[in-house]
């Protein structure tokens, strides 16, 4: 290969490594491998959580998990933004809520305890009742659990603007 040819080839090679480099800006919001999980950045660290779009997924959450991965967790997003109310139910885990505004800023923080499983004969409107409530205390249109104490180390606080394609989320959540 004559020294053109070699130029031509080491820019090739250049061109590819700044390419790879461009698509990693962390500012930017990636897009998931899979349409059910989405790419967040909370406080310079990349998560990938599982989505909450629909009232089902809602509801069921992370009930029933014995253990979130330390970059996992649910993202829930609502059709509207509103006072949002969440609790522990179902699950044996701690795990941390933040409640982010329409622009993905965290407006409430949350440590949430395993409360006690239903009891054998409770009626479920009991059990319901006896489990606290964490409320967002203002309108949000996004909440994140991650596992317990993780929002914690990485100093998230109100405020704190969290990166992922809010536009994707409002235009699937019903």
């Amino acid at each position: 290969m004559d020294a053109i040819g070699r130029l031509g080839l080491g820019a090739a090679v250049w061109a590819v490594a700044v390419g790879a480099c461009a698509e990693a800006d962390p500012a930017e919001p990636r897009a998931a491998a899979d349409p059910a999980t989405a790419w967040v950045e909370i406080a310079g660290e990349l998560f990938e959580l599982e989505l909450a779009l629909d009232p089902a997924s809602r509801l069921r959450g992370l009930s029933g998990r014995r253990e979130i991965a330390r970059d996992g967790g649910m993202l829930f997003a609502f059709p509207d933004s509103r006072p949002l109310h969440f609790v522990m139910r179902d699950c044996p885990i701690p795990i941390d809520v933040a409640f982010l505004d329409e622009e993905g800023r965290i407006v409430a923080i949350h440590a949430m305890r395993p409360e006690a499983p239903r009891a054998p004969g409770e009626a479920p409107a009991a059990y319901e009742a006896r489990l606290p409530t964490y409320a967002s205390g203002a309108p949000a249109r996004f909440a994140i659990e991650a596992a317990g104490g993780r929002l914690g180390q990485l100093g998230a606080r109100p405020g704190l603007r969290v990166v992922f394609d809010a536009a994707d989320l409002l235009a699937r959540a019903r």
